[in-house]
């Protein structure tokens, strides 16, 4: 008696229906859509927003480390001075959170 209703219990757990697989998958994938893509693509829309607004005489940090001064800025590219040092790199290679570091003061 014990062993039969052992295995009706295994066989009601087995027989889950398409559509209950179905509503979980998508709340898996609105589960990564909510918490992994959505801020990734609001993060980048605003690192391309800040680089779009940077101006000449704000300072800026590189992904690289390097603090200097924007000197001149053209359309991917742009010239900063480090020290006495003259760099040209491209916008992208600019720190999103370098204004917060730097107060963006201009000197």
């Amino acid at each position: 008696m014990n062993n039969q209703f052992i295995m009706l219990q295994a066989e009601g757990a087995e027989g889950g229906s398409l559509t209950q697989s179905l509503i979980m998958f998508g709340l898996i994938g609105l589960v990564f859509y909510l918490f992994m893509i959505r801020p990734q693509m609001k993060k980048t829309k605003e690192a391309k927003a800040f680089r779009e607004n940077i101006a000449t005489g704000d300072k800026v940090v590189t992904i690289g480390g390097i603090h200097g001064k924007v000197l001149e800025i053209s359309d991917t590219t742009m010239l900063i001075s480090s020290e006495g040092t003259k760099f040209r790199i491209e916008k992208s290679s600019i720190s999103p959170n370098s204004m917060d570091q730097l107060g963006n003061q201009k000197r």
